[in-house]
């Protein structure tokens, strides 16, 4: 059987515009204004075909044949990765969300996640080079001299020139502190960049001609630790045509995601730019890293789609004892599990989407200021708690195949195997959890989480509202199930908070024990809102087969799903009041 892709543009347009009513929000944009639902959904069917006809065909391909390294040091990528650029390109899909001022066509940031979803279920590995685009442009456009952003800003948002982050270090992973790329000031401006970086993806390629590393360095007598980091722009061709001095020193051979290229560079005195102040390349970093980790959630949730329908499908016809697996309760199980899970992470992922939107575009400053700390407080959460169930989710879904499952041609392991590094890079999911907890809850005073929880009590209000107004008793009860769920969650999420706050008081230790757990529980308050907000959408639909069905998987979700939050919640709590025992 075909391992194949169908965008699941029903569902996509229900999260948008009845689950989360994105186009109320955009009439409250001005940058949006005039963008409808129709409008919307044409660019993700035009999405679609291009992630189904022109991505997808090449993925197997892409990953049996990976990235060389040839004999000048240069990257190329797998065939038919440089056409599915170029009609990339042409297609203006680069500018999707860019700032109309550099050229860009200013679209919302959640149609933006949907294609991004699209393209990393149909092909990763090709997805990471155009995926950094548009953190590379909003961190110039934020951080850059005038200079820079007439130099390079309309050549990003084109997809003229790609863009790479170079961060890690041979010693320094996720202690950014301990870097020691040099960048040394030059009388021109520019600074002259020494060092090794690793970890590099898409550092070289032949996409484009031109790529423009974001290169976190240390200037002479910074600071120690990430308080002494700047933020030089390194691109690989100077502006007056010479190649930079740096060079590829080696091409990794990874578990997945082959196609994309994943370099170790040394920069010999290479030219470079800083960009924001010197000193503060965190703070700039940071812009494109927040966008890139909202990316790599999508790219999670785009295996699980993947792998759900794929998997889906093949249960259905194949027959087993005289009956399709699908029929079997194992099988059945495993199935909705997937559904439920997908279907519930992507109203969250594009909530996240959404908030950053109303933080850079709403008309109203206060409902800017809210949705910003609503960003922050998601983004965290959709990076470790899709990527974690885009690889598990692509792993039970390869159970379904049995042993075929586990060979080559079914398509089934590829995704396993590319899903797996998307809970490392741009923070590990265990640095998301600490980020949700210190940074996030703890470092503001709970105020972002106060105010996701009102909004969550807010659903579960509306949502027992619309269970009023239903006709069958069946209809009535089952809303207000979803409800309940919901206040279930809140009530733990505050019990739990409450717990570690009162811990970290004595124990500066408390938080970081509890904060795995805290970020799943979190995770699962924010499905049980999903699929409150989808079943109250649901049932304000006119009734139909999709609309039914929804309910069965959303209301599988509550019952059986679910109740795995208890055990982060209670694990959280018990983890902040004790010390963990020595290994």
């Amino acid at each position: 059987m075909a391992y194949t892709y169908a965008a699941p543009l029903a569902d996509m347009r229900f999260v948008i515009e009845r689950v989360l009513e994105a186009p109320r929000s955009w009439a409250l944009c001005p940058s949006f204004a005039e963008l409808d639902g129709d409008t919307a959904a044409s660019v993700l069917e035009e999405a679609a075909k291009f992630a189904s006809h022109v991505l997808q065909p090449i993925n197997a391909a892409g990953d049996l044949e990976g990235c060389t390294l040839d004999a000048e040091g240069n990257v190329r990528t797998p065939a038919g990765y440089r056409a599915a650029y170029r009609a990339f390109v042409e297609g203006g899909w680069p500018a999707l969300p860019c700032d109309p001022q550099w050229g860009g066509q200013g679209l919302p940031l959640v149609l933006d996640a949907a294609v991004r979803e699209m393209l990393s279920a149909c092909n990763h590995g090709w997805n990471m080079y155009p995926d950094l685009l548009h953190g590379a442009a909003q961190t110039l456009a934020a951080h850059g001299s005038e200079a820079l952003k007439q130099r390079y800003l309309r050549r990003i948002a084109s997809g003229e020139c790609l863009a790479a982050m170079a961060l890690t270090e041979p010693q320094a992973g996720s202690d950014l502190g301990a870097l020691r790329t040099k960048a040394e000031p030059r009388a021109d401006g520019s600074v002259c960049v020494t060092g090794q970086k690793i970890f590099i993806s898409g550092a070289d390629h032949d996409l484009t001609d031109d790529i423009v590393h974001l290169v976190l360095v240390r200037l002479p007598e910074a600071p120690s630790g990430s308080k002494g980091l700047s933020l030089a722009l390194v691109p690989k061709w100077l502006p007056d045509g010479r190649r930079n001095a740096w060079v590829v020193d080696a091409l990794e051979k990874k578990m997945g995601i082959k196609g994309s290229a994943t370099c170790s560079v040394r920069y010999e005195g290479a030219s470079g730019w800083l960009v924001g102040e010197p000193n503060r390349g965190l703070a700039a970093m940071f812009v494109m890293m927040n966008s890139a980790r909202l990316h790599v959630g999508l790219q999670g949730l785009g295996h699980q789609e993947m792998a759900t329908q794929n998997a889906l499908r093949y249960a259905q016809e194949r027959e087993q004892f005289s009956t399709p697996i699908a029929t079997m309760p194992a099988m059945r199980h495993l199935l909705l599990r997937l559904q439920a899970l997908t279907e519930g992470q992507r109203v969250i992922a594009y909530r996240a989407a959404l908030a950053i939107d109303e933080a850079h575009h709403h008309a109203d400053a206060a409902v800017r200021a809210r949705a910003a700390a609503q960003a922050a407080l998601l983004t965290p959460v959709v990076k470790a708690f899709c990527t974690h169930h885009g690889f598990h989710g692509a792993a039970s879904a390869q159970q379904v195949y049995g042993g075929h499952g586990y060979v080559h041609a079914t398509g089934a392991e590829q995704g396993v195997r590319d899903a797996r590094i998307a809970m490392v890079y741009e923070g590990t999911n265990e640095i998301q959890a600490i980020d949700l907890v210190q940074r996030k809850v703890l470092g503001d005073g709970g105020r972002a989480l106060a105010t996701l929880l009102e909004d969550c009590e807010a659903e579960a209000a509306r949502t027992e509202a619309v269970a009023g107004e239903r006709g069958s008793h069946g209809d009535r009860a089952s809303l207000a199930g979803f409800a309940g769920a919901l206040r279930d969650q809140i009530a733990q999420a505050r019990r739990t908070t409450a717990a570690i706050v009162a811990a970290a008081a004595a124990d500066a230790q408390a938080p970081l024990r509890a904060a795995d757990d805290y970020l799943f529980g979190v995770a699962h308050l924010l499905l049980a809102w999903a699929w409150a907000a989808s079943a109250r959408a649901a049932a304000s639909e006119p009734p139909s087969t999709l609309a039914a069905r929804k309910l069965q998987r959303l209301g599988y979700g509550v019952r059986c799903l679910l109740p795995q939050a208890a055990v982060h919640w209670q694990r959280a709590r018990a983890c902040s009041a004790e010390p963990l025992p020595s290994l």
